[in-house]
């Protein structure tokens, strides 16, 4: 990412460029990127000089050195050490083209010049000289608390991020974590004592996979920059969709919590998102919204995140595109009005108006309680809309008065039969708009018009000729016929739309029970959903009375009779609806739901009776397969001690043999002891029956115990004091660690065992680490199953080990996994809560 070049004014000293080589970690690359730079620009002609660079021992970081002039260094004395610091005085008085500076979170030694290597940056740039540094993501001032969050360590050395925000270029020095750990594997990064405990700590994937994605973030927020920069520097209007950036428009309505939460949803599914929401005061500076809901809005957007903006404005659909706009925001979150359909009509909504000017920016129109609420008891009267009957009303009403001032602009006197024609044709045109109610009130109205203006003696309601009379009752029969005729078309229409989403729903419920997908809470929030209800619960009788089974909305049905509408599953279930009555041909598509609830719960009865089952079939294959272990396992202990007795009661031993023997029985029954008490623990996890007392705890007092009782160098213990308390309990996490310890022992083949404990913001995770064979990623699963001992051909075993050190685990609130230790073998990790009390 590069900025453009300004040119200096005359007589202005040019300022030095700036050049960032960005890493995710150290090792991956970055001082060779630089000298690799360095060299290029040398080829070129350029005077370039490395100003400071740690090679920390590379090689190849050492051989990119070569050739290229290396300023020297400045020597300091601190408390009786001497330390070396790069020479800045000497860089600039050398006044090369370029400079090459490592590392530049580093806080110099005290004595020297500046306190940050970052200060001396910047005094070689004022002096016009070019500088190319590196730094990693974990220094960068704003991203320190994520850091020690992810990896648990803490940078003591941080540089601000405008250092590196406002730099020429910024090139990002990429690496996959596991190729990242490869090189630390084969010693291209750290000496070979350090490699275990960095690649176990720091260096693992996950905390790779985090850092890489905070550096890639960056950069991305750093490139989003430099583009709004180029587009206001061209004056380019139009939005540029190069990364999601979501608007929530908020009023301080009730509605505006649900805005941003369905704003923040949208922008979740799409990594690195961006959520702005913006509040249009009018131009006289007074908010419009309630200012306790603002600020609750306000609240709710930093919290997930987001930033919450104010703008004047006169038009707030203008305002909020223009502000969507300048954000080069990607789509706009908007909320349906909560004003009246005729109003909306007339005026229009803010949510159309914004559509109309968001051109190239896409409109989320999100519907809410409130713009919802007030017309659902409306609806629930009449199959038409409001609005409909509205319009049918009205048009009964204005549309004959309107006819008959069109027909007097004629000339004609004998407009009887033009009139009757055109007053019977509004009358079914008013059916089909408003039904049949408007549509007889406007046969009544044209009636009277057409005895009023176009019946002789006009201007009165006397009917001078007989025929007259005739025309004016046919007309009105006619006139009513045809209104119930059309309205009950419409209504037919309307009822087979109904019937058609109707089966389409019972369609959909027929399949989700044959699926077994559907639950007895999906149930309840699809009635809700569908009848427009307030609450919905399923309700289960039993000898103390009713409980509710399952719930959507609030406040539910306790009782049936606390319902509004109930319907019956079986004989002890019930499902009550609170938000008002059904209408009667609702009932028929809740009776399928009460069906479709009858099948979940039967569903429900046969896998749980499925699952015990299992667990009965489980238990038989444990038993077979302990009797199958006993009649081995258990007789070796029990046949060696039989024969030491048989030789200790026997006449002619000499105390070597005796103590051979005695030492023989006492192996025999330690073997025999872990072997019941692997059994007997198993059998307690698998019973629930193990109960810990969990309490505030200090690795020290644990691990030393749990991995004592080998010979000398079989296991490193190497646990550091300042490891925060955990919260377990002492015995069961000792017999989990000398559980995975034994293990790690016994595969190692004489190669020590590593014990580590390596903090996280809320866990500790204890390492073992063993240089065995390891096991495949695809059985790692498997082995933590009970008898199941893989590849292990060692003697005395059950294979209980492991199912019981994860059941401890879990029962102690922890969790128990493996992994690859780099360079062969397999690290079982003990995740321990933190006691943060």
């Amino acid at each position: 990412m590069a900025k453009p070049v300004a040119e200096p004014e005359i007589g202005e000293v040019r300022r030095g460029r700036l050049t960032v080589y960005l890493g995710a970690a150290p090792g991956v690359g970055k001082t060779y990127a630089m000298l690799g730079e360095a060299r290029r620009r040398c080829e070129r002609g350029t005077d370039v000089v490395v100003g400071y660079v740690e090679t920390h021992g590379r090689a190849n970081t050492e051989a990119q050195l070569e050739g290229l002039e290396v300023v020297p260094r400045r020597v300091l004395q601190h408390k009786g050490s001497t330390f070396t610091e790069m020479d800045t005085e000497a860089i600039i008085a050398r006044r090369p083209k370029v400079v090459c500076v490592d590392e530049l979170a580093h806080t110099n030694v005290p004595g020297s010049p500046h306190e940050k290597r970052a200060h001396d940056v910047e005094q070689i740039r004022a002096a016009g000289i070019d500088v190319i540094t590196t730094v990693n993501i974990q220094h960068l001032e704003s991203l320190n608390d994520e850091v020690e969050r992810i990896t648990g360590v803490r940078q003591r050395e941080t540089v601000p991020d405008d250092v590196v925000r406002t730099a020429d270029s910024i090139q990002l020095v990429d690496m996959s974590p596991d190729a990242l750990r490869r090189r630390m594997a084969h010693g291209n990064i750290y000496k070979p004592e350090n490699i275990d405990a960095s690649l176990t700590s720091y260096f693992r994937v996950g905390n790779l996979t985090a850092l890489r994605e905070l550096a890639l973030l960056w950069l991305a927020d750093r490139v989003d920059d430099a583009l709004d920069d180029y587009r206001r520097t061209h004056q380019i209007q139009e939005t540029w969709p190069a990364k999601e950036r979501i608007v929530v428009a908020v009023t301080g309505g009730a509605e505006s919590e649900t805005l941003i939460r369905r704003g923040a949803r949208l922008a979740q599914r799409a990594a690195g998102s961006d959520l702005l929401a913006v509040h249009v005061i009018a131009t006289d500076g007074l908010r419009t919204g309630d200012e306790g809901r603002l600020s609750r809005a306000q609240q709710l957007v930093a919290g997930l995140g987001g930033t919450f903006h104010s703008v004047a404005g006169e038009d707030v659909a203008a305002a909020v595109v223009d502000f969507a706009s300048g954000a080069n925001a990607t789509m706009i979150v908007v909320g349906v009005s909560r004003h009246g359909r005729l109003r909306r009509v007339v005026t229009g909504s803010t949510g159309d108006q914004i559509a109309g000017l968001a051109g190239a920016i896409d409109v989320h129109l999100v519907t809410h309680d409130q713009a919802t609420m007030s017309s659902r008891s409306r609806q629930a009267l009449s199959t038409l809309s409001p609005g409909r009957q509205l319009a049918g009303w009205l048009s009964a009403l204005v549309l004959p008065a309107v006819l008959a001032w069109v027909l007097h602009l004629f000339e004609d006197t004998d407009q009887l039969p033009l009139a009757t024609l055109t007053l019977l044709a509004t009358t079914v045109l008013v059916a089909l708009v408003g039904g049949l109610l408007p549509a007889l009130l406007a046969a009544v109205v044209g009636f009277l018009v057409l005895n009023w203006f176009f019946t002789p003696p006009v201007g009165t309601f006397t009917v001078a000729e007989p025929r007259n009379i005739v025309v004016l009752v046919v007309f009105l029969a006619v006139a009513a016929g045809v209104a119930s005729v059309v309205d009950r078309a419409s209504r037919r229409s309307i009822e087979a739309t109904q019937a058609r989403t109707e089966a389409a729903t019972m369609s959909a419920l027929s399949r989700s029970v044959l699926t077994g997908q559907d639950t007895a809470e999906a149930i309840v929030e699809q009635v809700r959903e569908t009848f427009g209800q307030d609450a919905v619960s399923l309700l289960r009788r039993s000898p103390t009375g009713w409980s509710v089974l399952a719930s959507s909305g609030h406040p539910c049905a306790t009782d049936p009779d606390d319902g509004d509408t109930r319907v019956s599953v079986d004989e002890d279930h019930v499902i009550a609806l609170c938000g008002g009555t059904l209408r009667a041909r609702d009932q028929r598509v809740l009776e399928a739901f009460a069906v479709q609830t009858g099948l979940v719960l039967e569903y429900r009865r046969l896998k749980a009776r499925e699952e015990r089952a299992a667990a009965l079939e489980g238990a038989e294959a444990t038993s077979t397969a302990l009797l199958r272990a006993v009649s081995h396992d258990l007789r070796t202990p029990l046949a060696t001690m039989r024969t030491a007795v048989d030789g200790l009661v026997s006449d002619g031993l000499d105390e070597a043999d005796r103590a051979t023997l005695v030492s023989t029985v006492g192996d025999a029954t330690d073997q025999l002891e872990r072997l019941i008490d692997n059994l007997l623990d198993l059998s307690r996890v698998q019973s629930g029956l193990v109960k810990p007392v969990l309490s505030p705890r200090s690795l020290d007092e644990i691990l030393p115990i749990a991995v004592s009782g080998y010979e000398p160098g079989a296991v490193s213990l190497e646990v550091d004091e300042s490891v925060p308390f955990v919260r377990t309990d002492r015995g069961l996490l000792e017999r989990v660690v000398a559980n995975l310890v034994g293990n790690a022992v016994r595969v190692s083949g004489g190669t020590p065992v590593r014990v580590l404990a390596h903090v996280l913001p809320t866990t500790v995770e204890i390492l073992v680490v063993d240089r065995g064979p390891g096991v495949p990623p695809d059985q790692r699963e498997r082995m933590f199953e009970p008898f199941q001992r893989l590849d292990d051909a060692s003697p005395g075993g059950l294979g209980l080990g492991l199912a019981v050190a994860r059941g401890l685990t879990e029962a102690i609130e922890g969790e128990l996994s493996a992994e690859d230790t780099p360079g062969g073998g397999l690290t079982m990790v003990v995740s321990v809560p933190r006691d943060l009390t």
